[in-house]
């Protein structure tokens, strides 16, 4: 179900899935995404989707614009700083009646919901953050930025400014070569990119190339923090970076070989088993679907009631480089 919330900077778009009388998981994606082309390979991937489902219900903010069907917003209107957009998910969870919130973002969307769990603590349950940002744009980002702003601004979702936004995206292996064919998870995210207006995605990446330095905030930071990265993420350093700044009794890093950004369209199956753990530091779990099918090695039966606690699921979660192989 879609909603369509007016906040004090501007409407915003959000899409429900599941049981609203459970706790709610709120996900932000990254610059020219929604929720079709950005979370759909996890949330569609039945045994992410059975962890998901069985145990939120889900919101899907879409950035200013991003929405599918969304008219351009009027040029005359202010660019929205990421404070504003953080202020905004303060205003959609206050609309929907919703306490803390888990929360889930990639990329710059992992910037806003780790500013927003900078601002409102209180609201916060954890965070689940993919190929996240945290540092100010380097010259050499806030150049490449410059370069795709100025090619929405003079020639829209032309196909140079869609191949710059695959590579921020995905990984060289599933983008193709002249002899092999691009992915179809690439082609339907290039489907996907032609129903962005260009104003709209103008807006949010000048948003983004506007965004402070939040470093010095992280180790105020005290819900619990996942993070994925792939190897072959443009912003792999930055989330390097960002875990060796948070607080070691709460976070854990995830590294995905031979993947891009977009880890939950690109290698979906990598996030299930660091999540299942990560979710039962909050007594939640993963439900056997069937009654005569294997369960879960991670299942609670599977584990000794004391590993359950949150003390001891801090100090599995310490940020130790883990590599997933394919």
């Amino acid at each position: 179900m879609e909603h369509h919330v007016r906040t004090g900077r501007g409407s915003v778009s959000v899409i429900i899935y599941g049981d609203q009388d459970k706790p709610a998981l709120i996900t932000y994606p990254d610059l020219a995404l929604n929720h079709m082309s950005c979370f759909q390979g996890l949330f569609f991937w039945p045994e992410a989707a059975s962890l998901l489902l069985h145990n939120f219900c889900i919101y899907h903010i879409c950035p200013p614009g991003h929405e599918l069907g969304a008219a351009p917003i009027c040029e005359d209107d202010p660019v929205p700083s990421m404070d504003d957009l953080a202020d905004q998910i303060l205003e959609v969870l206050n609309y929907f009646g919703l306490g803390a919130v888990m929360c889930m973002g990639v990329t710059s969307g992992a910037y806003i919901l780790t500013l927003f769990a900078m601002k409102y603590r209180d609201r916060v349950l954890g965070l689940i953050l993919v190929s996240p940002l945290c540092k100010a744009p380097s010259w050499s980002e806030w150049l490449y930025n410059k370069v795709m702003s100025n090619l929405l601004y003079f020639y829209g979702m032309c196909g140079l400014l869609k191949e710059c936004l695959l590579q921020r995206y995905f990984s060289k292996e599933v983008r193709g070569t002249a002899e092999v064919p691009e992915s179809d998870i690439v082609q339907a995210c290039r489907r996907l990119l032609d129903e962005r207006q260009s104003i709209n995605v103008l807006r949010f990446l000048q948003a983004i190339n506007r965004r402070p330095d939040i470093t010095d905030g992280l180790k105020r930071l005290r819900c619990r923090t996942l993070i994925f990265v792939g190897d072959n993420s443009p912003f792999h350093s930055e989330a390097l970076h960002m875990i060796s700044k948070l607080d070691k009794r709460y976070s854990a890093l995830v590294e995905v070989q031979a993947c891009g950004s977009m880890v939950t369209e690109e290698q979906p199956h990598a996030m299930l088993i660091p999540m299942e753990y990560f979710f039962m530091g909050y007594g939640l779990y993963r439900p056997c679907q069937f009654s005569d099918s294997p369960r879960s090695p991670l299942s609670p039966s599977f584990i000794s009631p004391e590993l359950l606690s949150p003390e001891s699921m801090g100090l599995k979660l310490k940020p130790i480089k883990t590599r997933i192989s394919l």
